[in-house]
C-alpha cells in the first residue's frame, strides 16, 4: 500500500512523507540512500514482509516526498526526527530500522536516540576520511549531473540491455544486470528530479560524520565487498567506533546491496530483528 503522511517536525507542520507498507508483524522501517527512493528495497521487500510490518519511505526531497519546508534545521537529526514522526503517526512503537548509505547513517542515529529497537546499517555514510568523503560525494554528484543531462529516451533505450544498465547503474550496483529495465528508468528519474539532493550533498560535503557509539541495542553493520562509493575500508572504522556491532561482509555486492545480494541482505536484516 502506497500512502503519504503529513507530519510536524521540529515544530514545523506540513512535512510530507511518501511511504509504502506491506506485511505484518513487528514494524521494520527501511531508509534509502541519497538520490534513491524507497524502491531500492524492492528486491528484499517480500522476504522481509513475511516476518514484519514493513514501512519503506521516501526521505523529504526524494522519490515522491516533497522537499522540507522552510524553517526546519537542515541536519542529520532532522531526517531522524522525520522518521520518528512518521512512526508516531502510524502508531509504530519502537520499530526495527534498516538503512542504506545516508539511510544507514540515519538508522544509526535513530539507535543513538533510543527511538528504535534494532539497527541494520548497510554501507552507512559518515565513517569516511576527508578524501573518501570527496570521492563519494563527487561520484554521486557526477551521477546526478549525467542523469539530468541524459534524455529520457536515451535512458529507456540503455535500460533495455544488460550493458546499458551497467552504464547507467554500474557505479552503485556490482551486478546491474539484475535490476529490471523499469526499475533502472525509475531510479534514474528519481536521481534526476530529487529536490533534496543538492541540499543533502552539500551537508555531507561540509564534513558530516557519524560520531559516538550506539549502545544498548542490537546493531548490525553490513558492507558490500565491491562497494565503489563508500569503500569497504570504512567498515573497519565503523567497527572501531561501534565495537559491539555485528559486522557482516556482503559478498559480490556493491553500494546498494539489496539489488546485488537480496538473499544475503534479507537474511542479515532478519537475523538482527529476530536473533
Amino acid at each position: 500500500m502506497s500512502a503519504t503522511a503529513s507530519l510536524t517536525v521540529a515544530g514545523v507542520p506540513g512535512v510530507e512523507v511518501a511511504y509504502y507498507r506491506k506485511g505484518s508483524g513487528d514494524p521494520l522501517v527501511l531508509l534509502h540512500g541519497i538520490g534513491h527512493h524507497w524502491q531500492a528495497f524492492d528486491p528484499v521487500l517480500d522476504q522481509l514482509a513475511e516476518r514484519h510490518d514493513v514501512i519503506a519511505l521516501d526521505f523529504p526531497g526524494f522519490g515522491e516526498s516533497p522537499d522540507l519546508p522552510l524553517g526546519i534545521p537542515d541536519e542529520l537529526d532532522t531526517l531522524a526526527y522525520t522518521v520518528d514522526a512518521l512512526c508516531k503517526a502510524l502508531d509504530l512503537d519502537q520499530p526495527h530500522v534498516s538503512g542504506n548509505s545516508l539511510g544507514g547513517m540515519v538508522s544509526l542515529r535513530l539507535g543513538q536516540l533510543g527511538l528504535v529497537r534494532s539497527v541494520t546499517a548497510l554501507a552507512p555514510a559518515g565513517f569516511w576520511s576527508p578524501r573518501e568523503n570527496r570521492w563519494a560525494i563527487g561520484l554521486l554528484t557526477n551521477l546526478r549531473r549525467v542523469a539530468r543531462r541524459t534524455p529520457d529516451q536515451t535512458v529507456q533505450r540503455l535500460a533495455r540491455t544488460p550493458a546499458g544498465r551497467r552504464v547507467l547503474t554500474g557505479t552503485i550496483y556490482h551486478r546491474p544486470a539484475l535490476r529490471s529495465p523499469d526499475a533502472v528508468v525509475a531510479e534514474s528519474r528519481a536521481l534526476r528530479d530529487a529536490p533534496g539532493f543538492d541540499r543533502v550533498a552539500a551537508h555531507a560535503r561540509a564534513g558530516a560524520t557519524f560520531d559516538g557509539d550506539v549502545p544498548n541495542l542490537p546493531v548490525t553493520i553490513a558492507w558490500g565487498t565491491h562497494d565503489r562509493v563508500l569503500l569497504p575500508v570504512q567498515a573497519a572504522r565503523a567497527h572501531l567506533q561501534i565495537p559491539q556491532a555485528r559486522m557482516i561482509p556482503l559478498l559480490n555486492a556493491g553500494h546498494v546491496p539489496m539489488n546485488d545480494a537480496p538473499d544475503q541482505v534479507a537474511r542479515t536484516i532478519l537475523q538482527t530483528t529476530n536473533p
